[in-house]
């Protein structure tokens, strides 16, 4: 949550005695002052009319006779507003294939690979500290017949569900397979990636806000058509979902330390690079303590980089016209009490910085990235806006 300080503007008393422009205010003879006409005598420091916005008060007819600017009695009140960082959804895509615990070969260890990972994942879904995200959990490869198709991915076995929540440790436990007949075949990820950026595409026309796919897989793509479900074709969905703002995080579960275990994972970096996160998150096995130890610290490290840095512009105070330059950012982080101001720069070339989504009509304030990785960080920390009564910042026209 985002806490949105509100300075209002100064009510101006007109008595006849605080300011220095002479003129009457009777709101609408010839030589006076109704909001910035031909008198000099309205909501201005220096008797000049002001607008009804967070600068100054349209007093209409109702005015009366005297000089100039913020009257007796005029004070700039602070009032606080209820703003929200952008809605963050994790689509999170978890392989259940064989090879995660299906005991055919000596590597494919369910104490090793599938307990572990099931148990950091139940963690992080029940973590209070997830509070704030909403996710989806969609199981792959399907049932057989329907695994290499698109509507097989369609729609989540858990639906988008505001975290911490119990639904997802249900989903696990069902889907765990009771015997080692019972573990499904193939890693379908083309298939479960565009069912996903499909699903993610119809969601967001009714909850607008930041999505990320989250794939959980210890292999490259098999079976299906090799064509259709190969790197490549997963790479291209991966930059299609991009290109839709929608970014991949991938987290890799290695083999155990096993003689003659294949490396399974390496091609996976091709993914998370063109799903605009860099490289995929790689978990060692062998060690179960530790791999879930570390499955944990990579989704925390998802969760982290997954907070988005732009909120929605509050509305004025009071119903008052927002004005771009009388708005100031501030930042406060985890166990301070002291907010730290942030520069505005719409090129982003300042560090710390914050700007606007369009500086013509804006709508949106967005952190830059150096402002970004911090919030990121800090998830405890928070910001405030502070709509100020006077112009602290030069926006470009």
């Amino acid at each position: 949550m985002v806490a949105v300080g509100a300075g209002c503007s100064a009510i101006n008393t007109r008595d006849g005695r605080a300011g220095s422009g002479e003129g009457q205010t009777s709101g609408g003879a010839s030589g006076e002052a109704s909001g910035g006409a031909s008198g000099e005598a309205s909501g201005g420091a220096s008797g000049q009319g002001g607008a009804p916005d967070l600068g100054g008060v349209d007093v209409g007819a109702t005015g009366t006779g005297g000089e100039g600017s913020a009257g007796a009695g005029g004070s700039c009140v602070t009032q606080t507003s209820a703003a929200s960082l952008q809605p963050v959804y994790l689509a999170f895509a978890f392989d259940v294939s064989g090879s995660m615990g299906q005991g055919d070969k000596e590597w494919h260890d369910k104490e090793a690979k599938w307990d572990p990972v099931v148990a950091a994942t139940k963690q992080f879904f029940s973590d209070p500290a997830s509070s704030g995200l909403t996710a989806s959990l969609t199981f792959f490869p399907d049932e057989k017949d329907v695994r290499c198709t698109l509507e097989a991915y369609a729609a989540p076995d858990v639906p988008l569900t505001p975290l911490p929540s119990d639904a997802f440790k249900d989903a696990l436990d069902a889907i765990e397979p009771k015997s080692s007949r019972d573990w499904r075949g193939g890693t379908p990820t083309a298939w479960v990636m565009e069912g996903t950026i499909g699903f993610i595409e119809a969601a967001r026309q009714e909850n607008p806000g930041k999505y990320a796919i989250v794939l959980v897989t210890d292999g490259y793509p098999q079976d299906c058509d090799e064509e259709s479900n190969s790197i490549d074709a997963v790479v291209a969905d991966a930059r299609e979902a991009l290109a839709k703002d929608i970014s991949t995080y991938v987290i890799g579960v290695e083999n155990p330390p096993i003689e003659g275990a294949p490396d399974t994972l390496s091609d996976l970096h091709e993914i998370a690079a063109a799903g605009g996160t860099e490289e995929a998150i790689l978990i060692d096995t062998g060690n179960p303590s530790q791999t879930t130890a570390a499955f944990k610290a990579a989704v925390d490290r998802i969760r982290g980089a997954a907070v988005s840095c732009t909120m929605e512009i509050p509305p004025a105070p009071d119903g008052r016209t927002f004005d771009k330059e009388k708005v100031r950012v501030l930042h406060t982080t985890e166990g301070s009490d002291t907010p730290t101001a942030l520069a505005y720069d719409q090129s982003c070339a300042t560090e710390g910085a914050w700007r606007y989504d369009d500086p013509a009509s804006p709508t949106q304030i967005e952190l830059c990235p150096g402002a970004c990785d911090t919030i990121q960080a800090d998830v405890q920390a928070t910001l405030s806006v502070d709509f100020t009564c006077e112009s602290v910042i030069v926006v470009p026209r």
